[in-house]
């Protein structure tokens, strides 16, 4: 986990040339996500710069925090209601002396300082009764901050768009994540190495009988799409005798269309859908290496990690058009329209039959992968920064 503690000591100390910026932490606490994820290694790479001078805060009584970082005092959904509104009190004095204030999750608090807030997708604007309460209600803030004079940064083009879009602002840079960390050999990674993993699967883990499969990696929320792939999955069953499909992730709200879309799959392909629920990181990783691809058929992304996580080790990605997902797989995936689960079936019978098409995504996936720096991301951040500074009244 990111020691916010350390990463802030190598900026402190302020000059002339040096951005202040207070940046929500909050997503470093509880339950790592992929935003979660995001954030850290975001904040871990503007903590190597000598320009940006971060101040961390968090909005929740809860969270276990220690200096540097700031508590601002107020529970989460407290502050949600409170910046929902259009006088809401500015929270420059427990911000601090700042520059610039970034949320890094979609909402950001009120200051007279100027103010950024990240968006990664927009599903839950554009399908709000997917969202709970507290989705819905980040959702007013957002529009509150935007027409408060936001400004915002998305993480793929695609979401920029819609922002422009949806919220009505041409406020929007977008700035590309890096890749996500990985405790693999840089020899592998490019290729000139092979990466010896274990052949056994991980405790817990249903026996997959040493037979090819295909992985979906993600909580299971209608914008991942899931039942379209069971359903490509069951016309790639009748075609190949024993590829399986294995679905890991958390419980999310399409959990029953899932189940659904098992239960219309003839009895034997059936038993070849092997549902894991969570998996814990080590797990995760055998999957993603052990898979002959990753199935990535969503209806939206914001950025997509699980991608890059597969090119990293070596996984073909068979992925949708959706979202971000043609921006960050570039030609290193085969990419059909997310609703077409024929498609998505031909695309996955092409990778698991063809060894030629293979290889040919492993060179791709591996270099695809060294496009993405967090080192462009900070560096692409602090000037956001720095035009936020210099144009603010």
């Amino acid at each position: 986990m990111t020691d916010v503690s350390k990463t802030v000591s190598k900026t402190s100390g302020r000059d002339g040339s040096t951005v202040r910026v207070a940046i929500d932490v909050g997503p470093l606490h509880g339950a790592r996500t992929g935003i979660g994820n995001g954030v850290a290694w975001t904040v871990d790479a503007l903590g190597a710069r000598g320009d940006v001078d971060l101040a961390p805060y968090v909005t929740s009584l809860r969270a276990k925090v220690s200096a540097p970082t700031r508590r601002l005092p107020l529970p989460a959904a407290a502050a949600l209601r409170l910046w929902a509104r259009r006088s809401a009190p500015s929270m420059d004095r427990w911000l601090g002396d700042v520059d610039v204030v970034h949320g890094t999750n979609y909402v950001v608090p009120p200051s007279s300082r100027p103010r950024l807030v990240s968006v990664y997708d927009c599903w839950f604007l554009d399908h709000p009764e997917d969202a709970v309460a507290d989705v819905r209600l980040a959702a007013e803030v957002l529009r509150r901050n935007i027409a408060d004079g936001a400004s915002v940064v998305t993480s793929s083009d695609a979401t920029s768009l819609r922002v422009r879009e949806l919220l009505g602002t041409d406020r929007v840079t977008t700035v590309l994540l890096g890749p996500p960390s990985t405790d693999a050999p840089a020899a592998a990674l490019d290729g000139s190495a092979t990466v010896p993993a274990a052949t056994a699967s991980p405790v817990g883990l249903p026996d997959l009988g040493g037979q090819p499969f295909i992985l979906s990696l993600g909580t299971i929320e209608r914008r991942k799409n899931v039942p379209a792939l069971v359903a490509a999955f069951g016309r790639l069953a009748s075609e190949h005798e024993t590829v399986r499909l294995v679905v890991a992730g958390a419980v999310g709200n399409d959990l029953d269309a899932v189940s659904r879309a098992i239960q219309r799959l003839s009895p034997t392909v059936a038993e070849r859908v092997v549902r894991t629920g969570p998996v814990d990181s080590a797990t995760k990783s055998w999957l993603l290496r052990h898979a002959r691809a990753l199935a990535y058929p969503s209806l939206d992304e914001g950025f997509g990690f699980p991608i890059l996580e597969a090119q990293q080790v070596g996984t073909p990605v068979v992925a949708s058009t959706a979202g971000s997902i043609p921006q960050v797989a570039g030609s290193a995936a085969l990419l059909s329209p997310p609703r077409d689960t024929e498609a998505l079936a031909a695309n996955l019978y092409w990778i698991l039959t063809s060894d030629e098409m293979h290889a040919k995504l492993v060179r791709r996936g591996r270099a695809n992968v060294a496009r993405f720096s967090w080192d462009d991301t900070a560096d692409a951040l602090a000037a956001v920064y720095r035009r936020l500074t210099e144009t603010h009244d």
